[in-house]
């Protein structure tokens, strides 16, 4: 298939390229705006006086590339919060001010916080808009806050923290993404909560949702099959344990829970099915129509409008009006207007989510590769030709998405095909079943054996799940994958759909020149890993960690080796570590014949040395710094997250009074010793 010869292809390629320039070089709004607007117009002139018979010309495909290319540039630029006038940053919000915010979104919380997103209204008397972070201590909030509850509290916002660890999870590069920059902290008691609030969409539909929720919760349903009910059905996996979690993810059945394009799809088969009937009244097809995307919506609006319920009932709503037209051909042609027109330029961040970066990986790999394998075998048994066919979508959906799987979670399930075998088949019941269960339950009239059929439904699909996650010899995990690589895998699976499709001498080329790239490029990771040292000093709340790599084995030096698995193994992923060995943090040391000393709780130091170059404060000694200062003269004091905030405030202004430098892991990130001889 010559995916290129499609022109809504072509155009999201260039969408796309303005959105990867536009995010990378601020060409700012009103630049944008102007370009776009001039582009737009000369191509129009052009096509209208000079171009009317030659539409096909080089020059005319030139200035629609550009055209294309601008508005992508134009939707990142208008996406960004800070290019837009009214936007709080372009307020004096520093200090404590009255801020009035509505709630948009309820998120997951955090073991110590209960989190929301806010949309700004007004900071004191200025009205104001933006996307805030608002979280509330978890064991002092007494009041649930609900999608659409307006609040007026009196605060300062404080921008989100980056990611203080190498090879850590970057928040606050994934909350920018969102477009959320800053965050309130508060606690019950310091806000007010505005009565008869405006209701929005978002609002009506998550009121439904808690209703549903909370009329579930009052009949038998188990409590981990009722967690499961409300991800499969209302999009809300807040309450899916870590081991269920867990064992769907190892078995490669993840995307099960997340409401996404597989949930969409079967629904629009079975109402295909079930709506067949309607076709035989007059313009019955059209009715059809109608009501089946009056119904895909109907269940993303039941899922909380999420942006990936959104994304994905758009996209099964243009595949629904082309089986309409009986053209179910132009698949391709259907993403690529659903990603360009309705999706990438309302919101081009979407783009950089790694939910849509997967969702659409899987489905173009499954259009494109799928008909490849039917092609390679196809079974004259009905049975096994219906497993072939299944076993078909899941290789082509996991070679889409492989790469990405590996860039981001560095993990990859050995059993993917068997959970999909086993579950999917009977995906629609179970989505079918629980759509009954739900607008029972709404009407008050779901029966006992209807409960008590369905869990057990649930519960069976819980056991499959779990007994293909214990076999961990399948589970090949803590796999390293960076960028390169990424790019370079997805060259290596193009060029080896390609020569399937149509072998030629130049694709095979290509094929195994990039496996060759890809095997110089991993040997050169290795040999960059051996040759690389690295000491630093960690941030960890309530203990002490120094990492030490030299090459391939890395020395964790801490006061408590339990509380450092997973930033090592954050860290041992990443940098291709093969050996791990844990020893005790000592109270001094030499590095580059540079004097170290470790100041713990005690607050004893080796009074006998000589003047130490650096100090490494834990633990909240109980001194007087300045002192200390003055008698042994340290030319940086470094402070970790074992330490008291308080402590860390008065600790920073002696150091700022005594001219000497401070380091706070807290605020600033680890801190890296110098390890480069000097000669």
């Amino acid at each position: 298939m010559r995916l290129l010869q499609f022109v809504p292809i072509k155009l999201t390629l260039f969408l796309v390229v303005g959105i990867l320039l536009g995010s990378y070089i601020n060409f700012g709004l009103l630049y944008a705006m102007v370009t776009v607007f001039s582009l737009f117009l000369f191509t129009l002139l052009y096509y209208l006086f000079f171009d009317k018979k030659r539409s096909d010309s080089i020059f005319f495909g030139i200035l629609v590339m550009l055209t294309t290319i601008g508005i992508g540039i134009l939707a990142i630029s208008y996406s960004e919060p800070k290019n837009l006038p009214d936007h709080y940053t372009h307020t004096n919000f520093q200090g404590d001010h009255r801020y009035y915010v509505k709630v948009k979104e309820v998120l997951k919380p955090t073991t110590f916080s209960n989190r929301f997103l806010v949309a700004l209204q007004a900071i004191d008397t200025i009205r104001a808009s933006g996307k805030i972070l608002l979280a509330f201590p978890r064991d002092s909030t007494k009041q649930e806050l609900k999608v659409d509850d307006e609040l007026i509290m009196i605060s300062r916002l404080n921008p989100i923290g980056p990611s203080l660890n190498p090879h850590q999870f970057n928040y606050k590069k994934y909350m920018q993404g969102l477009g959320v920059h800053h965050q309130l902290k508060s606690s019950y008691g310091s806000f007010v909560l505005m009565e008869n609030p405006s209701t929005t969409l978002y609002g009506t539909a998550a009121q439904l949702r808690n209703s549903i929720i909370s009329k579930l919760q009052k009949t038998d349903f188990g409590e981990e099959e009722l967690s499961i009910i409300q991800a499969l059905l209302l999009g809300q996996r807040n309450d899916i344990s870590e081991s269920v979690y867990n064992n769907y993810k190892n078995a490669g059945a993840v995307h099960i829970l997340a409401v996404s394009g597989l949930h969409i799809g079967i629904l629009l088969l079975l109402l295909q099915f079930v709506l067949k009937p309607l076709e035989r009244l007059p313009k019955g097809k059209t009715f059809k129509l109608a009501v089946m995307v009056v119904l895909l919506w109907g269940f993303a609006f039941l899922a909380g409008l999420s942006a990936s319920v959104v994304r994905a009932v758009t996209m099964f709503s243009f595949v629904a009006y082309a089986l309409y037209l009986n053209r179910p051909s132009n698949t391709f042609n259907i993403l690529a207007l659903s990603i360009l027109f309705i999706l990438l330029v309302i919101d081009p961040k979407l783009l950089f989510q790694v939910g849509f970066q997967m969702s659409y990986a899987a489905v173009f790999a499954i259009v494109w590769i799928y008909p490849l394998l039917q092609r390679l075998w196809f079974p004259k048994n009905s049975l096994l030709r219906k497993v072939w066919q299944l076993f078909s979508v899941s290789i082509a959906a996991q070679l889409g998405v492989l790469p990405i799987s590996l860039f981001y979670f560095h993990q990859f399930p050995g059993l993917f095909f068997v959970s999909n075998l086993l579950i999917v088949p009977f995906l629609g019941l179970i989505l079918g079943g629980g759509i009954l269960i739900v607008f029972l339950a709404l009407l008050n009239i779901l029966p006992d054996f209807l409960v008590e059929i369905y869990n057990g439904l649930i519960r069976w699909m819980n056991s499959v799940i779990e007994l293909i996650a214990r076999q961990e010899v399948f589970i090949f995990s803590d796999i390293p994958f960076g960028g390169i690589q990424l790019f370079l895998s997805y060259v290596i699976i193009i060029s080896l759909v390609l020569i399937l499709s149509q072998p030629t001498f130049k694709r095979i080329v290509a094929f195994f020149l990039a496996i060759i790239l890809f095997q110089l490029w991993l040997f050169y990771s290795v040999w960059q890993t051996r040759e690389k040292e690295i000491l630093f000093l960690a941030h960890q709340t309530r203990n002490s960690i120094v990492l030490h790599q030299r090459g391939t084995k890395l020395n964790v030096i801490t006061k408590d080796s339990s509380r450092t698995t997973r930033l090592v193994k954050n860290y041992q992923v990443a940098e291709r570590i093969k050996k791990i060995e844990y020893k005790e943090l000592r109270d001094n040391y030499v590095i580059q014949k540079q004097k170290l000393w470790v100041l713990d709780s005690l607050g004893v130091y080796p009074s006998h040395e000589m003047s130490p170059e650096f100090v490494v404060v834990t633990q909240s000694p109980k001194i007087n710094l300045e002192r200390f200062i003055d008698s042994v003269k340290p030319k940086v004091i470094i402070a970790d997250g074992s330490n008291y905030k308080s402590y860390i405030a008065r600790w920073k202004m002696t150091c700022e009074k005594k001219k000497v430098l401070f380091h706070y892991t807290g605020e600033k990130g680890a801190y890296y010793f110098n390890l480069i001889s000097e000669r």
